[in-house]
């Protein structure tokens, strides 16, 4: 008998957890819309509150903040629409983004000035050099949208830096912080940012459903979707009441031990990492000088083709990715890469692997084994041309 997959690719996706699922179910089982006033739509509109508080508690934010979107992407696209605004400062007219944030920021603006901050060879915001373009723009107001940790290589940004730096000269902050919620500790409120976007698909809750989160004085200047009063006049339509209370409950269980969780996933990592270089002593492991996420590994070994080894690691039945999942059908090499100053041929092969709530050690073990394998053709080439 065939071993059952081995599924290491949370970043793109992290599978639900059963207690998600049976959520779901019973939700699906509320006949009441959450705008209706009678018995049954009231039971629905209070299991529509309880995710809301759910996921503001595991940000660290007041419930009535958070407004439910379609996932992440709609609820970056809607921070940076151009109509975010913080009582007592004008409309944010130019926005300033990492070199490494996801297509949702870089390709989901509307700004027509619209300016990319520089990164380290680690993939860190250079602060100084932030901080000086703050300077030089004599009063401007502006947006800036970083990502609370790289969907690629984990690495994770000084959130509380760049946020000193906005309040210094008078500007906003955005956060992707989809790869962070529910992997790390974040405190929205006491971080002091403007607006954060969330998915819960990645700590383990449904597809399709998201939140952005606004600070206190912060407001969209119009609505997301426009027609009915649902989600405080913001986003009209009713809400995906089975999908938002999975993401309650994803979100119930995410922050219940997360101290815990990250020690674990951590030590599952640095093995990984141990072993990948005890078999490949020339690999690189991009981000590896910086804070990271604790389950994130993107690494290359020189002379190797990342396409042909996750297809190798695909056919032994372990499934990893060559990094972003929205980008991960093109033939084109990483932006993130690019813009930390990796060379195109090295970028060339790298995989990453994304650990999760159900990785165990004996996972470790068993990809470092395919992995093992998949290299061989590679050093025996080596080994011929020497």
């Amino acid at each position: 008998m065939s071993e059952p997959r081995l599924y290491l690719d949370h970043n793109a996706t992290s599978p639900a957890r059963p207690e998600v699922a049976a959520a779901v179910a019973r939700a699906l089982a509320l006949p009441g819309n959450p705008s209706s006033v009678h018995a049954e739509g009231r039971a629905a509109r209070a299991a529509l509150e309880e995710a809301r508080s759910r996921i503001a508690g595991l940000v660290g934010a007041a419930p009535e903040r958070v407004v439910f979107t379609s996932g992440g992407t709609e609820a970056a696209n809607a921070a940076l629409s151009g109509a975010l605004v913080r009582t007592g400062l004008p409309r944010p007219t130019r926005l300033l983004t990492g070199a490494t944030e996801h297509p949702c920021v870089l390709a989901g603006h509307r700004f027509e000035a619209a300016e990319t901050l520089s990164v380290g060879a680690e993939g860190l915001i250079d602060l100084a050099a932030l901080d000086a373009r703050l300077e030089a723009l004599g009063g401007e107001t502006a947006l800036i949208s970083v990502q609370a940790a790289n969907n690629e290589t984990g690495v994770v940004q000084p959130l509380d830096a760049i946020v000193a730096l906005a309040r210094k000269h008078g500007a906003l902050v955005h956060s992707d912080a989809v790869q962070v919620v529910g992997r790390l500790p974040i405190a929205f409120d006491g971080l002091g940012l403007d607006a954060l976007s969330l998915s819960a698909h990645k700590f383990a809750g449904p597809k399709g459903v998201g939140a952005l989160v606004l600070g206190e004085g912060v407001s969209l200047d119009g609505a997301l979707v426009r027609g009915g009063g649902q989600e405080r006049r913001l986003r009209a339509g009713t809400e995906n009441l089975p999908g938002l209370v999975g993401m309650g409950e994803a979100a119930r269980i995410a922050g219940e031990g997360l101290d815990a969780e990250v020690r674990r996933l951590e030590e599952l990592r640095n093995r990984l990492e141990a072993g990948l270089l005890a078999l490949a002593p020339d690999a690189a492991i991009f981000g590896y000088g910086a804070p990271r996420l604790p389950n994130t590994c993107l690494f290359a070994v020189p002379e190797t083709d990342a396409t042909t080894l996750l297809m190798s690691l695909d056919l032994a039945g372990v499934a990893v990715s060559r990094g972003a999942a929205c980008s991960s059908g093109k033939v084109a090499g990483s932006p993130v890469l690019a813009a930390m100053g990796v060379s195109p041929a090295l970028g060339a092969g790298a995989l990453r692997v994304s650990l999760g709530w159900n990785s165990v050690l004996e996972d470790v073990s068993r990809f470092l084994g395919a992995f093992e394998r998949a290299l061989a053709p590679l050093y025996k080439r080596r080994g011929q041309a020497a």
